[in-house]
């Protein structure tokens, strides 16, 4: 579908990534790191982010936010100009998985799944965009999920900021093209993480494996043609 991502066409670019101490936003920093991009990685274990800092081949800063907080947002967005300077690409990997029934689910843990999964990725957008847009090259990449397609049981808040993030993912493609700053919606199944151990009822060792997933949305945002995969859902094909 794409070229292979080359230091040549990544190389020398700058990067933030959220969610980098889960499964999935660790292998994107890892293979962006192959190819040359230097990372800012964001999460919520620091010793996680340290010890993927120290196995990176660029220089890679760390940076622990409560990406609840849109004050630590801006300060990250600051920080992160000051020390690594403009970001060209920027994964929205972060995010949370309330798993319960509607009437059992709270306006709180709403606000928290809805302020993690879609407005953080609004606001980082929002703060890095306009620079993309002036030096007319970027990368915007919105992890969602399956559940940005469907409806399931038990996870209705999910689902939402999901559906939500995909709508975000159109709208920015649309608004930002004629730029030359490409955003994408990439919506896996059930993944190999901690996260995805929660779904239950599935057998694990059958999810998509995150390396995998990290070398293809490195791959998708490298390809510099006319052709782009602005919306990709991933699923697995398991053969017994």
């Amino acid at each position: 579908m794409s070229q292979q991502p080359t230091p040549s066409s990544l190389h020398g670019k700058r990067a933030l990534v959220t969610g980098a101490s889960g499964g999935i936003g660790g292998e994107i920093a890892r293979a962006l790191d192959r190819c040359g991009v230097s990372v800012c990685l964001t999460g919520r274990k620091t010793n996680a982010l340290e010890l993927l800092a120290s196995g990176l081949d660029n220089p890679a800063m760390t940076a622990s936010v409560d990406l609840q907080d849109e004050k630590a947002l801006l300060a990250l967005a600051a920080r992160v100009r000051d020390e690594l300077g403009e970001i060209d690409i920027l994964v929205n990997c972060a995010g949370v998985l309330p798993v319960k029934p509607l009437v059992e689910t709270t306006t709180a843990e709403f606000d928290v799944c809805l302020s993690v999964n879609l407005r953080a990725p609004f606001i980082l957008c929002r703060e890095f965009a306009p620079g993309m847009q002036q030096r007319r090259w970027g990368r915007i990449v919105n992890i969602a999920s399956s559940s940005a397609y469907s409806g399931f049981a038990n996870s209705s808040v999910y689902c939402a900021s999901k559906h939500g993030l995909l709508g975000l993912s159109r709208s920015l493609f649309n608004e930002m093209k004629n730029d030359n700053v490409r955003a994408f919606c990439i919506s896996p199944g059930s993944v190999r993480t901690e996260m995805g151990r929660q779904i239950k009822h599935q057998d694990p060792d059958t999810f998509i494996d995150p390396q995998e997933m990290g070398r293809f949305v490195v791959e998708t945002i490298a390809y510099d043609g006319h052709m782009i995969a602005e919306e990709v859902r991933l699923n697995r094909m398991f053969v017994q």
